[in-house]
């Protein structure tokens, strides 16, 4: 109160603020609003805007979830082409997987398979299971040829031109092929023929066999179990496998693969088959080839020894052709199925898988280790003058031969080097004759021959067995002896036995009388003009085949043959 008594109102102290007051924003903010209404006015615009920019964000964020989206749609077209990629993959290997099957199933349609088991009778041993001996008939035969090929109406029957035996040892790091003249002279067993009968044993040429089993009708499988029935039974080898192949399958086979080169070293000028070659280099197409490894009369000295070595390079020429085919698919297909319709085979070997099989098992095999080689032969007018078309067997090398074959060994020189016959009088050999060729009165003849040279014959008798091979048969402490009957005695192998009498037992087999004793090149030349006795019984002049082996590589061909 004043002095005039009039009480003043008093303004209130001012209060210090807390601490945290001051620094508090909130706290000025009260003064700030007072102080300035004009930016409080304004800030309401500010804030208007704010709305706005927000609303831009949903939109922002809307094109995210778009975006979002073209990935699902980018992986399921990546999903979609990959799902048609397998598919169409899926697709072509099904239609592969059955064009290959087709092609199998077509193959192995086109092989004539048969089984001629019940038609060869006894049987030679199988010694090497895993080793096999395949046996290659070519058939002549007219029919579907028209007279391109010869007249087919004077033909009775199919007819074999070609006779091969082909080895391939267990472990196949080799091969050979061994031609056996179609003219060899030969003991050929009773065959079942077309008619249902039975044929008489002869002795004939070789590829009578074939012959034989086709009369009354045809029959290839008779044929062929004949002339397997005759291999067996003069060679001592077990057959395992055969292919025998027509004319028009070996025409196509050479088609299908465009051609086969050949060389020839003089012209050819043959009217029977229509050939007509320059020396030198040709590719010649199916008609050619088949005119070429037929050709006989009018190629060099007409013989049918110098047409196996044209037959034999012209084989090794086929087969490096297919192999510089391999990589053809199309080419390869033709050619086998040119060859599939021409060949028939036996059932055994498994159709065109076995066949698949045993070409793969000599894949790697190069042709330096293919041997072909004939069988040593002779002019069989050396026994009889009459005949100038036929050959014999030289011994003892085809015997050597043949039992390599049966031992699965390579035939060498070394092989067939000939045997000194031990120096022993003959008459200190005494030896007992048994016949078992079925050939009525030849063990009395080979005994009478046997007595002129001075050996001593115990007995001769007819015994009931067919043995393939002549044996001598001897015990220990008579291999002198033995060895000094062998050297009068060809074609004649040697058993040794527990159980034998003093005297040695010759046992005549089939291949008696088809065989001549080969003698060495200095023999030949100082014996020229003299005669030497066979066993047949004959005279024949002592001028033979040297003891060797005349052999060629497949990866030679006729201009590197040696002359």
């Amino acid at each position: 109160m004043d002095e005039s008594g009039t009480s003043e109102p008093q303004s209130p102290e001012p209060r210090e603020l807390h601490p945290a007051a001051r620094s508090s924003p909130g706290a000025e903010r009260p003064a700030r609003h007072a102080d300035q209404p004009a930016e409080d006015a304004d800030q309401p615009a500010e804030d208007a805007d704010q709305p706005a920019r927000h609303a831009d964000q949903p939109a922002r964020h809307a094109e995210q979830p778009a975006q979002h989206a073209d990935q699902p749609a980018r992986h399921s077209r990546k999903a979609r082409i990959a799902a048609w990629a397998a598919v169409i993959l899926a697709s072509v290997l099904v239609i592969a997987a059955i064009g290959v099957y087709a092609a199998y199933r077509h193959l192995n349609g086109n092989i004539h398979q048969v089984n001629i088991s019940g038609l060869v009778g006894s049987r030679p041993p199988e010694q090497h299971p895993r080793a096999e001996n395949i046996v290659i008939i070519g058939s002549d035969s007219r029919h579907g040829q028209g007279r391109r090929y010869g007249n087919s109406q004077a033909l009775s029957t199919d007819q074999s031109d070609t006779l091969m035996i082909v080895h391939i040892p267990a472990d196949r790091q080799w091969a050979e092929v061994m031609s056996i003249p179609r003219d060899s002279w030969v003991n050929i067993p009773s065959c079942r023929m077309g008619n249902g009968q039975l044929s008489q044993p002869q002795v004939f040429k070789i590829n009578e066999a074939f012959a034989i089993g086709n009369l009354d009708g045809n029959h290839t499988d008779l044929g062929i179990a004949c002339t397997i029935k005759t291999v067996e039974h003069d060679t001592g080898i077990r057959v395992d496998h055969f292919v025998a192949v027509n004319f028009a399958g070996f025409r196509d086979m050479v088609n299908a693969l465009h051609g086969v080169p050949e060389c020839n070293t003089q012209p050819i000028d043959d009217p029977k088959s229509g050939l007509h070659l320059k020396a030198g280099h040709h590719l010649l197409n199916g008609a050619q080839a088949l005119g070429y490894v037929r050709a006989r009369y009018t190629l060099g000295n007409g013989s049918d020894l110098e047409r196996i070595r044209r037959q034999q390079a012209f084989m090794a020429a086929l087969v490096r052709r297919v192999k510089g085919e391999l990589l053809n698919p199309v080419a390869v297909f033709r050619f086998l199925d040119a060859a599939t319709r021409s060949i028939t085979i036996d059932s055994q070997l498994g159709g065109i898988s076995g066949l698949y099989k045993l070409g793969s098992s000599l894949r790697g095999l190069p042709s330096s280790k293919i041997t072909f080689f004939t069988l040593p032969n002779y002019p069989r007018s050396l026994v009889d003058p009459q005949d100038l078309a036929n050959v014999l067997w030289t011994q003892p090398l085809d015997s050597r031969i043949f039992q390599a074959f049966r031992d699965d060994v390579p035939v060498s020189k070394a092989l067939l080097r000939p045997h000194r016959a031990p120096r022993l009088p003959a008459r200190d050999v005494h030896v007992a004759v048994l016949n078992g060729t079925g050939q009525f009165g030849l063990g009395s003849t080979v005994a009478a021959i046997l007595q002129q040279d001075g050996f001593t014959v115990t007995r001769s008798l007819d015994v009931g067995s067919r043995p393939t091979q002549t044996v001598i048969k001897y015990r220990a402490g008579q291999e002198r002896q033995a060895s000094r009957l062998g050297a009068e005695v060809t074609g004649a192998a040697f058993q040794q036995v527990s159980r034998q009498r003093r005297a040695l037992i010759l046992l005549l087999g089939s291949n008696y009388g088809t065989t001549a004793q080969a003698s060495t090149g200095a023999t030949a030349q100082a014996s020229t003009g003299a005669t030497a006795q066979a066993s047949t019984g004959a005279t024949t002049p002592a001028l033979q085949p040297s003891a060797g082996l005349s052999a060629r590589k497949a990866s030679q061909h006729v201009c590197t043959l040696p002359a």
